[in-house]
C-alpha cells in the first residue's frame, strides 16, 4: 500500500468528483499553486495511484438503461478455459466488469444492455465464444447507489 499525505488525499478526493476542474481552481481549493498541483498529479500518475481520468456517461441517455449481473460457473477449471473466457469477456463491449468469486459462483459479470432482447444477444455471443458450465442472470430494478469515488 502506498502512503499518501493529506494533500494528496485532498487532490484525489477532488479529482474523483470532477477530473476536469481547472488546475487553478483545484489549487485554490487545496491551497497550492497551479504548478504544485500539476506536479503532484503527475507524481500520482507515475506512482500508479491515479489510473485514468474519464467522463461518466448516463447509461439510460445512450440506450443502455438495463444493468445485468451474470453469474457464471466455469465449464472447466483449466488455464485454457480461463484464457478463452478472458478473451471472450474482453471482446464484448457491453461487459463492464468481470470478477472471479469465492463460494459457489466462479465469476460475476456486470453488463449494460438496452433491454432483454439485447441481453439475449449478449448471452448468445458469450456462449458462442466460450463453453459455460452454468449461467444465470439477475436484472437491476433500481440503482440505490452507484459510484466510483473511493473513500479517502
Amino acid at each position: 500500500m502506498t502512503t499518501l499525505d493529506e494533500t494528496d488525499r485532498r487532490i484525489l478526493a477532488r479529482l474523483q468528483l470532477r477530473c476536469d476542474e481547472p488546475l487553478d481552481d483545484l489549487g485554490q481549493h487545496i491551497g497550492l499553486s497551479r504548478n504544485a498541483v500539476w506536479r503532484r498529479i503527475k507524481a500520482l500518475e507515475e506512482r500508479g495511484i491515479l489510473k485514468d481520468r474519464v467522463a461518466l456517461v448516463n447509461p439510460a441517455a445512450v440506450g443502455l438503461g438495463l444493468m445485468v449481473f451474470i453469474q457464471v460457473r466455469a465449464a472447466h477449471h483449466s488455464a485454457d478455459w480461463l484464457d478463452q473466457f478472458r478473451r471472450a469477456v474482453r471482446a464484448i463491449p457491453e461487459i463492464l466488469g468481470v470478477y472471479r468469486m469465492t463460494g459457489d459462483l466462479d465469476y460475476l459479470i456486470r453488463a449494460r444492455v438496452s433491454d432483454m432482447a439485447d441481453y439475449d444477444r449478449l448471452y448468445q455471443r458469450l456462449i458462442e465464444m466460450v463453453e459455460m458450465g452454468d449461467v444465470s442472470a439477475s436484472f437491476v430494478m433500481e440503482e440505490l447507489k452507484e459510484g466510483q469515488a473511493l473513500p479517502l
